[in-house]
């Protein structure tokens, strides 16, 4: 009988059962078969399998379960191994004993010490129920009744607290309190990074959405048309010698106010209305990101600016076309008649200056801009020239080499003729000449022309340096307008203030650069909203480095594409 197994070499492997030979027989066998296999040469493998436990030869591998490797290689790199660890080690206690000394980051420059400062302005100005914080150790919550009180003047009883006061007294006024908050959004829209690196963009932001959610609270903002808003909350009245009681009269921390403050509203007042519109939808572009509350900025922001188109006064549409991207808004802000009717091609040199009572200079910026990076083309482009070519006209009468404006022996240019309170419109003015600067820059412009004569974007931001410079210390007086960098007086007493206004900007010197500290004379000494406002614009614009720039496209967040996305190619072509 014979059984066949598997040969794992490939053959099959027969058991002859019927084999009687013995295990002796067999034994001898496999002797003779072993002595005729060693007359013959065998290879390595062969013979390890033939060397017994005393003849086994030295292993030259090692297996290390995964991988086998050679023995040698293997030494080598433990070894390796060993020698950089030890001298990894030997270096790092050599540099942690060896004295070192510490290079610190750059200083900050002025004008990131000076943005510091003048937010902390808008803190101390802040009215209502404030957070925990507020980081103004003096500034507590106050006037919690606004537009809560039955003697009101006004038909409206609502809740009015929050907001911020406009000055040195306790009035919310909200036309300059409006541009104000329009002035912050557009300066973090474009500088953002700027803010970033000063460590001040959530602070900006967060002074900026308590404006906003003031704003909310003037009008119905829910609703789609309104007919009347909130203009102004308390009232200032020494007239007469009238001794009832007002924010002027009785001259007291708001904290202490107990007296009813009244209320007025209005039915006819488009500039108003359309200048919230502005700081609503400038907010709405800085809260993008949070777009239920964005959506309610810009859904009160459209409330607004219907109200405003319905009494046909002075507005301009352009916030609300880089809020919205709705054509309809940039068509109105492009109409002929609207931008002559609001004196914007006059040619009155007043009216290039830029205030919270004078929105030109700024919507011609902020077209320009529009023009430069978006160039929509017809039939926008003849309207968004006119309103560039305006933009430049309004620089080139910065330049000291024109004598459009009178400049004070110190250096500092008359853009109010020599009128009291000048620093808030030479802040704006630097601010609108940085940023022109850097959008011609973002554009790989060199410069602009005034007339023949061709200038460089070097030429308008040192002119914004020099006159922020003269309100930080530059100046005859060697004084810095800025709170925090010198000190003012108490009203009418001559004791050390108990509390420091920090960042405030006061109103500035005369004409003949002279000052005098008098608490009692605004002209010098009352800061403002606005004027802080146009400050922090043009500080966080001149900060930093000038190769950060500006934020191109945050603006245009919301701005469709303006060309028409071009059809398919066809299909191919079949026979």
């Amino acid at each position: 009988m014979s059984m066949y197994g598997r040969d794992p070499w490939g053959g099959p492997l027969e058991i002859n059962t019927a084999d009687s030979a013995t295990d002796d027989d067999r034994s001898r066998n496999l002797q003779d078969f072993d002595r005729a296999a060693l007359s013959r040469p065998l290879d390595e493998t062969q013979q390890s399998w033939l060397l017994g436990p005393t003849e086994q030869k030295k292993k030259k591998y090692v297996d290390l379960g995964c991988i086998i490797v050679s023995r040698k290689i293997f030494v080598w790199t433990v070894g390796t191994l060993l020698v950089s660890a030890l001298l990894a080690g030997f270096i790092t206690l050599i540099v942690k004993t060896v004295p070192r000394h510490h290079h610190s980051h750059a200083p900050p420059d002025n004008y990131t010490l000076a943005l510091h400062k003048a937010l902390m302005f808008f803190n101390a100005q802040k009215s209502g129920r404030l957070p925990k914080h507020n980081n103004v150790s003096w500034r507590g919550n106050s006037c919690l009744n606004d537009g809560k009180s039955t003697s009101s003047s006004s038909s409206i009883t609502k809740d009015l607290v929050g907001g911020y006061y406009d000055a040195g007294d306790a009035i919310k006024f909200h036309f300059p309190a409006s541009f104000a908050m329009t002035m912050l959004s557009w300066s973090v829209i474009e500088y953002s990074a700027k803010y970033e690196a000063a460590g001040e963009l959530n602070h900006v932001k967060d002074i900026i959405k308590w404006g906003a959610d003031y704003f909310l609270k003037t009008f119905n903002h829910t609703a789609d048309s309104i007919s009347v808003m909130i203009s102004q909350v308390g009232k200032g009245d020494t007239s007469g010698g009238s001794t009832s009681e007002n924010d002027h009269y009785c001259w007291m921390r708001p904290e202490d106010i107990d007296y009813d403050r009244p209320v007025s509203q209005c039915s006819s007042c488009s500039d108003l209305a359309a200048e919230m519109a502005a700081a609503l939808a400038s907010a709405s572009i800085v809260f993008k990101d949070n777009k239920a509350y964005s959506q309610k900025l810009v859904h009160g922001a459209k409330t607004l600016f219907r109200f405003s188109r319905e009494q046909r006064g002075r507005y301009s549409a352009a916030w609300l076309y880089y809020a919205t991207g709705n054509s309809s808004y940039l068509q109105l802000a492009t109409t002929t008649g609207i931008a002559r009717h609001a004196g914007a091609f006059w040619g009155i040199l007043d009216n290039s200056v830029l205030s919270w009572d004078n929105k030109l200079a700024g919507a011609a910026l902020l077209l320009s801009r529009l023009r430069l990076f978006l160039s929509p083309g017809y039939p926008y482009e003849e309207m968004l020239r006119t309103f560039h070519n305006q933009t430049s006209i309004t620089m080139c009468s910065f330049l000291p080499v024109f004598t459009s404006f009178n400049r004070t022996k110190g250096g500092l240019i008359q853009l109010n003729h020599g009128r009291p309170q000048p620093l808030q419109y030479i802040a704006n003015a630097a601010f609108l000449a940085t940023l022109f600067s850097d959008y011609l820059d973002a554009a790989d412009t060199p410069g602009w022309y005034c007339g023949p004569n061709f200038f460089s974007t070097d030429v308008l931001r040192e002119f914004a340096k020099t006159q922020i410079d003269y309100i930080l210390g530059k100046n005859p007086r060697k004084m810095s307008y800025i709170v925090g960098f010198g000190g003012w007086k108490w009203r009418d007493s001559k004791k050390p203030n108990p509390n420091t206004l920090v960042g405030a900007m006061v109103a500035g010197p005369d004409k003949h650069d002279g000052f005098h500290d008098v608490k009692t004379n605004y002209n010098y000494t009352e800061p403002t909203l606005a004027g802080n406002a146009g400050l922090v614009a043009a500080l966080v614009a001149l900060s930093g480095e000038k190769s950060t720039g500006i934020d191109k496209n945050t603006i245009f967040s919301a701005v469709p594409p303006m060309f028409p996305t071009p059809p398919p190619p066809p299909a191919p072509w079949k026979p």
